[in-house]
Order: C-alpha cells, then sequence, then structure tokens
C-alpha cells in the first residue's frame, strides 16, 4: 500500500489522525461497495467495527495508493 502525498498531508488532522492503516487495507481488499470516478480514481467503503462507522477509502487507478480516506457519515449501503 502506497499514500499519496496528498493523504500524508490530510492525515495529520484531527479527524483523520485514528485512522488505522489496517482499516484502510481492510476496506481496499473488501469493500462493501466501490464506486469508479470519471477521473479513474475508485471509491471504496468499509465498515469498521472497531469505531462503529463507514470509512470511505479513495484510491488511485493503480488500486494501491491511498489518495484519500475518511470516515463517511452520509454512508448508507
Amino acid at each position: 500500500m502506497k499514500f499519496h502525498p496528498y493523504f500524508l498531508k490530510r492525515r495529520q488532522e484531527t479527524d483523520r489522525k485514528d485512522i488505522l492503516s489496517e482499516w484502510i487495507i481492510r476496506v481496499i481488499t473488501n469493500p462493501i461497495r466501490e464506486e469508479f470516478q470519471a477521473d479513474g480514481r475508485i471509491r471504496k467503503w468499509g465498515w469498521i467495527e472497531e469505531e462503529g462507522r463507514y470509512l470511505r477509502v479513495i484510491v488511485l487507478p493503480d488500486n494501491e495508493t491511498v489518495f484519500n480516506a475518511f470516515f463517511d457519515r452520509r454512508f448508507r449501503p
């Protein structure tokens, strides 16, 4: 798993500091939903039992580089 510089910067924000790499890997490898964006990026969602929330992970077209990750309050499966 690789991280885009944008994500490394955003990961320092208070609301994202607690997102574990383990959770990101879990969502990338076993998403409950995937959507492809027009720019080639892929949105993936997964349930994080430990937090009781859905995590959205956005990866680049290589399906390996994490562009962004955050808890998505609006997501409904």
